[in-house]
């Protein structure tokens, strides 16, 4: 069960700071928070997705061009514009790198005031850095299955280990493809946005896509009365806390 649980660990904290850090902090500025914050996240963002890091900068920026482009030909991840899953993963990777490498230049509004720490991002996005968190999950696994022969772990856990080595990826490639085609939506947006409401266990509210592009500002992706948003009530104690402040209340 060591195993299982170290996959839920970095399942969920990767997924929570792409969903907080990356998407509501980065991408939609729906709360501030100090540049020591902002660094800290920047740094725990690194740890939690480890060999998977997005640019919260670049991530942003794609972001933002999803929501003004949305399931158009202009959309650098819908699913409508792509054979299938892994074309649209490879086709938002290239585009991401375009943009994270300044070989494109994004169009004002998509970069205004997103989080930038260069040098930072450099470290974290190379080669050094991702094949040395491969090589610790790798690790774990070898240890915990082969070595010590812990109890609970099996050989067909190794199947876990290319999420891990893709864990961001992953999760935004779920986000984009169930969140425009499968589920309801309680508005027209004039796109494909949907909320699957089945799947959003595994994703901690970013599945509410239909909500979230309908009220993009809104730090709570859950309209409804049976919706619910895990990553909202983290939200408002942070904001308790004082460690970030809500734009909109």
């Amino acid at each position: 069960m060591i195993l299982i649980a170290f996959f839920l660990l970095h399942w969920y904290f990767s997924l929570f700071c792409q969903s907080f850090f990356l998407h509501r902090y980065a991408a939609h500025q729906m709360f501030s928070m100090s540049k020591y914050w902002e660094k800290f996240f920047y740094i725990f963002t690194w740890i939690t997705q480890g060999s998977s890091y997005l640019s919260p900068r670049a991530y942003a920026v794609l972001h933002r061009m999803h929501h003004a482009y949305s399931d158009t030909p202009k959309d650098p991840h819908s699913p409508h514009h792509t054979e299938n899953l892994f074309t649209m993963m490879w086709k938002t990777k290239n585009i991401y790198n375009d943009y994270f490498s300044f070989k494109l230049k994004p169009e004002e509004r998509f970069s205004k005031d997103v989080p930038d720490w260069n040098k930072f991002d450099l470290f974290a996005d190379s080669m050094m850095a991702r094949v040395g968190w491969a090589l610790f999950y790798i690790l774990v696994y070898v240890l915990s299955i082969s070595v010590f022969e812990l109890a609970g772990t099996h050989w067909w856990m190794y199947f876990l280990l290319p999420i891990h080595l893709m864990m961001g990826p992953v999760h935004g490639a779920i986000v984009n493809w169930s969140g425009h085609k499968y589920g309801y939506a309680n508005f027209d947006n004039n796109d494909k946005s949907k909320n699957s409401l089945l799947l959003d266990v595994l994703m901690l509210g970013e599945l509410f896509q239909n909500n979230h592009h309908k009220l993009p500002n809104r730090p709570n992706f859950a309209v409804k009365w049976y919706e619910f948003d895990p990553t909202y009530p983290i939200v408002k104690i942070l904001h308790a806390s004082g460690i970030i402040k809500l734009r909109t209340t």
